[in-house]
């Protein structure tokens, strides 16, 4: 095919600088594969037009004109585009239109004009301004005149770096939306905490400064729209968070589900380790009571006239006889026993284990105070093996600590006389 083209546009179409600059361009891209190098001006002209797609915002290429380039595309026969060489088709106008799902001829003219303009085709004008090809006598194609598909190839590394950085902009203005999102509604629901707890703060004012934060993005708003909309969202969460903050007290800053400061409402008891019905429980509270000798049902020592003295909530015991009548607590702790602390964390550790449900573990502590409800529970874990329930038998003891009939120190007196005791001469607490 003849590289004789004519320069200038036919009819009353004007010649400019940009034409020729254009048409310099793509020399010099031809000349530089004659060099050699990694671009070869070879691509898939499909994946060339999807790559496109997702970058035509950095070449100001509407939708509209992609489908005219895709029609145009569709009039060379090879997938490959080789732009060592033009790539002339020549469709006309009603084919190209219906190619372009029934353009009109002004607006194919214009989106025609705009890839020209793009340097991705140029024009190859012939002298009557028609497109057409002329044939040698064996059916070689000899001259064509239309419009030279080969600078879209020469672009094609050009393009594919252009929808990378189109795909990673879209991937960070997802990744920033999701953040936004995040802010506004955190923001939020601490602005409406705030109101409805009465809390001291300019609510409204952060209401306010909310509602231009929060109006609707444009779906083509960039990464510098979006990171200063961010920006400003975590500049005001800060704000509000900190007044939210200010106006708690220190009960309320200082509760948690392991203190017992605050009452914890237990929503998912566990029943299969605690007594089953009524009789049960009754049966429970009988074998506390009616120990004769006061050491397999601590809770009813009485006193010498036969009745039972009212105890404190906390009756203090030595930390080292707690160890030695209950030396099976230890073998829980995580770093040993060697304060009250290390017992009462440890006896919470404990209490999940033996099934005592957190109810009944709340209620023990109002009712013997914290540390006589660990000692009881280092109690019940050493006789763990003869205790059926030992979240119902809590219970019984709590009972009995409420009506003031409870003391931890005949409770552990018992364990210290059954380890004195030969193993055999043991008495089992009946189940």
């Amino acid at each position: 095919m003849t590289d004789r083209f004519a320069t200038t546009p036919f009819g009353g179409g004007r010649v400019g600088i940009a034409d020729f600059r254009r048409r310099d361009v793509v020399e010099k891209r031809r000349a530089a594969l004659k060099e050699g190098g990694n671009d070869t001006g070879r691509a898939d002209k499909w994946q060339l037009i999807r790559a496109l797609s997702e970058a035509r915002a950095a070449y100001g290429l509407s939708d509209r004109t992609l489908a005219v380039l895709e029609a145009l595309l569709s009039f060379h026969a090879a997938r490959e585009l080789d732009g060592s060489e033009p790539i002339v088709v020549f469709p006309s106008n009603a084919e190209l239109s219906l190619r372009s799902r029934g353009m009109a001829d002004a607006t194919l003219r214009r989106h025609l004009a705009c890839l020209v303009k793009e340097g991705m085709i140029l024009r190859r004008d012939s002298p009557n301004g028609k497109r057409y090809c002329r044939r040698n006598a064996h059916g070689e194609l000899e001259d064509a005149f239309g419009f030279d598909l080969s600078p879209l190839a020469l672009m094609a590394t050009q393009i594919h770096a252009a929808a990378e950085s189109a795909r990673e902009e879209a991937r960070a203005c997802r990744a920033l939306r999701a953040e936004i999102t995040i802010h506004l509604r955190d923001t939020g629901k601490v602005i409406e905490a705030g109101i409805a707890e009465k809390r001291a703060g300019d609510w409204q004012g952060f209401m306010m400064a909310l509602v231009p934060l929060a109006a609707r993005q444009r779906r083509e708003a960039g990464r510098a729209l979006l990171q200063r909309r961010l920006d400003d969202l975590v500049a005001l969460r800060a704000r509000v968070e900190t007044a939210y903050l200010n106006g708690l007290t220190s009960e309320e800053m200082s509760g948690n589900d392991d203190d017992t400061e605050r009452h914890y409402q237990n929503s998912k008891p566990e029943p299969h380790f605690e007594p089953s019905s009524e009789k049960e429980l009754k049966r429970l509270r009988e074998h506390v009571d009616g120990e004769p000798d006061g050491r397999g049902g601590e809770p009813g020592t009485a006193d010498e006239g036969g009745t039972p003295a009212p105890e404190v909530k906390a009756q203090p015991v030595p930390l080292a006889y707690l160890r030695s009548v209950c030396p099976a607590l230890e073998t829980y702790a995580r770093d040993g026993i060697s304060s009250w602390t290390d017992v009462l964390a440890t006896a919470r550790l404990v209490r999940s284990m033996l099934g005592v449900s957190p109810d009944a573990w709340q209620r023990a502590c109002v009712a013997m105070g914290e540390m006589a409800a660990a000692v009881t529970i280092a109690a019940i874990l050493e006789r763990a093996e003869t205790i059926r329930s030992p979240g119902g038998y809590l219970r019984a003891l709590t009972e009995r600590a409420e009506n003031g009939q409870f003391s931890i120190r005949p409770m552990l007196a018992a364990l210290e006389g059954d380890r004195a005791e030969p193993l055999t001469s043991r008495r089992r607490v009946p189940s």
